[in-house]
């Protein structure tokens, strides 16, 4: 079975803990620190060729998406428990545990997304955008449009980062 392309940059290789499952066709390259039971899906692209990613544990970085920073200026840091959506784009930016980042969203440098909270599908956060924890952001650029309720952090939240940990254990065996 082909393997992920897992690349060093400049001495430095990706470390991938061997609880994550890789699809055979992503990518991870550089400075890049996963935790456990991750999930980097097919076509995914994680590119810490110019700065670190971090990433916490059950985060799972779903097909077409990709991960990235700004050289010399900008890391990007991911929480536990981090769904990223089909062909989002996450750059150069903190999000904390527990949030959703939809299919096609776009966060930008130094912004920042707080525990808890959606990043709506196709929404744009924009460089330097504080997304407050407990919301729902949405819109181009994106804005909050409510407060989160306790089902969707478990309805939706939770229950997606679990199931990602669930679909990839299908790979594995």
């Amino acid at each position: 079975m082909q393997k992920a392309l897992i690349l060093p940059v400049k001495g430095v290789s990706p470390h991938i803990p061997e609880s994550c499952f890789l699809a055979p066709n992503a990518t991870v390259v550089g400075d890049v620190v996963m935790g456990e039971d991750c999930s980097v899906w097919f076509n995914a692209v994680i590119r810490g060729d110019v700065n670190s990613i971090r990433i916490g544990n059950k985060v799972n970085i779903q097909d077409g998406a990709c991960i990235h920073c700004t050289y010399e200026k900008t890391k990007t840091v991911i929480g536990d428990r981090v769904s990223i959506g089909h062909h989002a784009l996450v750059h150069g930016c903190t999000l904390e545990e527990n949030v959703l980042i939809g299919m096609g969203a776009i966060v930008m440098d130094n912004a920042f997304v707080g525990t808890n909270t959606i990043i709506a599908a196709g929404a744009v956060v924009l460089e330097n955008m504080q997304c407050e924890s407990g919301s729902i952001y949405a819109g181009v650029p994106a804005k909050k449009v409510k407060d989160i309720s306790q089902e969707l952090i478990h309805g939706e939240i939770n229950r997606i980062a679990e199931n990602y940990v669930m679909y990839s254990s299908w790979f594995k065996s």
